[in-house]
């Protein structure tokens, strides 16, 4: 089997346009920096400032284009530091998640759920899965093999849609575990 491509995902907010405007003003829109691996996903150029009970997080990214809901994806050492708990989620299910305060340079709004600690996960194309023998929501594991670290993360979910570009995807914390710096491989494991 081919090997998967392992891309570390940092902290990063998903904005509605309404949320956007109040927060970088009317008429306000989200230019792309530089593309990412999922197609029509990209960085903005946009930064703004988590604020939790402990403390605030600033220069944190906004990834386009802009969505249904607005969502903020941290690490489980981020939310310790902002004073949080959110919880263990796939991308887009924050309901009853957790409240984050996010200000920008034009106002700010405090979500009354909507942060979480993204689940990790491998985006694949219905023509990967069958390549690798998986189903949508299918829970998998994953080997990164190196020098220092090597380790196998389980409780991987499989995301399959044919608008995906085959990649996992894993948060800075993980990525720090498995003595990863950058983009890496790894291995698809179906019988943990």
């Amino acid at each position: 089997m081919k090997p998967i491509l392992v891309e570390i995902s940092a902290r990063h907010i998903h904005l509605t346009q309404k949320d956007l405007e109040i927060l970088c003003g009317p008429g306000s829109q989200l230019e792309p920096v530089r593309p990412l691996s999922q197609p029509g996903q990209f960085v903005s150029q946009v930064r703004l400032t988590l604020i939790g009970p402990k403390r605030s997080l600033e220069n944190v990214v906004v990834l386009g284009p802009v969505r249904k809901a607005s969502q903020v994806e941290v690490s489980a050492t981020e939310a310790r530091s902002l004073g949080v708990k959110p919880p263990v989620r796939e991308s887009g299910d924050i309901k009853e998640s957790a409240p984050i305060t996010i200000c920008g340079p034009e106002g700010e709004i405090t979500l009354s759920e909507g942060l979480i600690l993204a689940k990790r996960h491998i985006h694949m194309t219905p023509e990967d899965a069958l390549h690798y023998g998986v189903n949508d929501k299918q829970i998998v594991g994953v080997k990164i093999k190196n020098a220092d670290r090597s380790l196998i993360f389980g409780d991987v979910v499989v995301r399959v849609r044919s608008d995906f570009a085959l990649a996992m995807h894993i948060d800075t914390d993980e990525g720090n575990a498995a003595g990863l710096s950058g983009d890496s491989e790894g291995t698809l494991i179906l019988d943990l």
